[in-house]
């Protein structure tokens, strides 16, 4: 992690991308055991995290708020859906269809931070040119 302002955004785009790789990584593990007897789905909830530590500044700007954050509790907790209703006897809670979705999703998620982070590095080197 890199410690200068000027690396302000792309830190916390590379938090954004480890917990979207971690996501992945859990909804290919809910995947692998949609036919696992009284298996409960996990995920990861990386946006709630980061709306919680931007509204701890009491700055305006999203630029001054992102400045402020401390990424050090920018670190989203996994969970098993217990809440999550099973439709089938065996106690199984994962839908098939649904991680497929979310998976997907996911996926372009990965996609969009990582591009974000080849463009904040993109416009760094502009600047030095």
């Amino acid at each position: 992690m890199l410690s200068t302002n000027a690396f302000d955004y792309v830190n916390v785009l590379d938090k954004a991308a480890d917990a979207s790789w971690k996501r992945e990584s859990l909804i290919s593990n809910n995947i692998a055991n949609v036919d696992t007897p009284g298996y409960k789905r996990q995920d990861l909830d990386f946006q709630s995290a980061l709306k919680l530590e931007l509204s701890r500044s009491n700055h305006d700007s999203l630029d001054s708020r992102v400045g402020q954050m401390d990424l050090t509790k920018l670190n989203p907790m996994t969970f098993t859906d217990m809440a999550g209703y099973s439709y089938r006897l065996d106690g199984n809670n994962v839908d098939i269809d649904t991680e497929n979705v979310e998976l997907a999703s996911e996926q372009i998620r990965y996609q969009a931070v990582t591009t974000g982070i080849s463009q904040e590095f993109s416009r760094m080197k502009t600047v030095i040119k």
